[in-house]
């Protein structure tokens, strides 16, 4: 994607982020997958955020550069990846909640365990990052060019929005609409698909 795609403001860069495709090459070879659902984050005044209150930390710093990079981080040992967005000193991000395989499902597997039904290799943000190979390292990257980058995909069907996941200690922020999807695709988180 051509780096002004990313300059778009941050919820609405959440929304166009359905349907395009999310890749990263390694040395095993490439892996990719077509995004269906995305978190918004927009700190400093959302709580759910990292950078809430403007917090400025080794972590988040990538937050408060140019948008259209990768901001990964581990949590509960799973690594996740967001695309940075909003202005310079404006430190926002769009987390990548699920994917829908579309090359190097070999990889995948490998990569997830060969027992995994294909609808569980990347419908949540810890199992897409491991199914593609995104690792913490890969923070500060450009999300514009090899070896992590975002392409056009497909037009999705239907995007929904509605309230975001697993934060329920961020007061007021956990009830707003900020997640978005693609409405009956099976690759959408599971607690997603009880809400459709």
């Amino acid at each position: 994607m051509h780096p002004s795609f990313f300059q778009q403001p941050t919820l609405e860069l959440a929304r166009s982020l359905i349907g395009k495709l999310l890749i990263k090459e390694t040395e095993e070879g490439t892996a990719a997958g077509i995004i269906v659902e995305t978190e918004a984050y927009i700190g400093p005044g959302d709580r759910a955020a990292h950078s809430f209150g403007n917090r400025r930390t080794a972590r988040t710093e990538v937050m408060f550069g140019e948008p259209g990079h990768a901001y990964t981080y581990v949590m509960h040992t799973h690594c996740l990846v967001n695309v940075v967005s909003g202005p310079e000193d404006s430190p926002e991000a769009v987390l990548i909640r699920a994917v829908e395989p579309q090359e190097g499902l070999d990889l995948m597997y490998s990569r997830r365990g060969s027992d995994k039904k294909l609808y569980d290799l990347t419908n949540g943000p810890g199992k897409l990052t491991k199914a593609l190979g995104i690792m913490k390292e890969d923070y500060g990257r450009p999300l514009n060019e090899p070896p992590l980058y975002i392409a056009e995909g497909r037009e999705p069907d239907e995007v929904v929005a509605g309230p975001r996941i697993g934060i329920d200690n961020s007061g007021e922020a956990r009830d707003y609409p900020w997640r978005f999807w693609e409405k009956g695709n099976p690759f959408v988180s599971r607690m997603r698909k009880r809400r459709d």
